[in-house]
């Protein structure tokens, strides 16, 4: 019997997949989350063979927690399943140690199949996003720039991002900068959006 924990903060998706994956008989959810913290707390109290993770639920996201399981439970493979699929977003679950990759919109079946794929070893990305990741332009940004950027993106003051990022407020300001001139972007506001629109964000 194959262990699954679903992870998604839309409760009505979370359990419309947990009575699809009721039907299969060689699989058993045997837990539930609404948030990332929540699915750590889940996968340790749990230790599910599998974990089915939203891209983007509340924090920390899907990428965070498949990092951490990678680090904490090695036995637990981690999917993510995303009703935003871009092709930006798969290069960094894969390196967070996602082992398949799956659009929301996939047919039924498919998220049994994938989930048997991944307990067996194997990895799975959704083919069109895979096609469409080995097009897609590198980040231009920094670590640092898509930081800032990223605490920017809320609005907040450049006197709180060299807190938060232990960095002088001269450099934010100067990271801020690099990120808004490298997207070709006018302002912030408009960076912020870009790099959203291409998933780097």
């Amino acid at each position: 019997m194959i262990r699954v924990l679903l992870a998604d903060d839309e409760e009505l998706i979370r359990l419309a997949l947990a009575a699809l994956l009721d039907l299969e008989p060689d699989i058993e959810v045997v837990a539930h989350a609404a948030d990332g913290r929540a699915a750590l707390a889940a996968a340790l109290a749990h230790r599910p063979d599998v974990a089915v993770l939203d891209l983007e639920m509340p924090p920390p996201g899907g990428v965070e927690v498949a990092a951490e399981l990678t680090r904490l439970l090695p036995g637990c493979a981690p999917v993510i399943l995303t009703g935003h699929a871009r092709p930006a977003h798969l290069r960094p679950a894969l390196t967070a140690g996602a082992r398949g990759f799956l659009a929301k919109g996939a047919p039924g079946g498919a998220l049994a199949d994938v989930i048997r794929r991944v307990h067996s070893g194997a990895r799975y990305v959704d083919p069109a996003l895979a096609a469409d990741a080995l097009t897609l332009p590198e980040c231009p940004l920094t670590p640092r720039e898509l930081e800032t950027l990223r605490l920017a993106e809320l609005g907040t003051p450049v006197a709180v991002i060299a807190r938060r990022t232990h960095l002088a407020a001269g450099t934010v300001r100067n990271h801020l900068s690099a990120a808004v001139q490298k997207l070709g972007a006018t302002d912030r506001a408009e960076a912020v959006r870009r790099a959203r629109e291409a998933g780097w964000l």
